[in-house]
């Protein structure tokens, strides 16, 4: 079965001084324009779809801080491809809160 991966970006460009909000803004606008289902985290991106949309979204959020003068660019990506059940951001949050509901995810 194949279906949905949900992947984990972090993207974050080098020798830029340390405020990298315009770089986040840019890539979250080339996410946007994706139409996958995507969730910002304070220190990554999670965005949900299939394997070939989500390996060229990460090609095209990977040009976005060269794109903005940046010489060198650090990326961090994770990728959860469940192939025995359907997989989905909002799946695996509830499944935690059902586990512990006073936590906050």
């Amino acid at each position: 079965m194949v279906g949905l991966v949900i992947a984990d970006i972090t993207i974050v460009p080098v020798g830029t001084g340390t405020s990298l909000g315009r770089y986040v803004a840019e890539c979250i606008r080339e996410i946007e324009k994706s139409g996958l289902k995507y969730k910002v985290t304070p220190t990554a991106t999670v965005v949900e779809g299939s394997i070939d949309e989500v390996l060229s979204l990460i090609k095209k959020v990977h040009e976005v801080p060269f794109k903005l003068g940046a010489k060198r660019t650090f990326i961090v990506i994770k990728i959860d491809d469940r192939r025995d059940k359907p997989l989905s951001m909002n799946g695996k949050i509830e499944s935690i809160k059902a586990r512990l509901p006073r936590v906050e995810v």
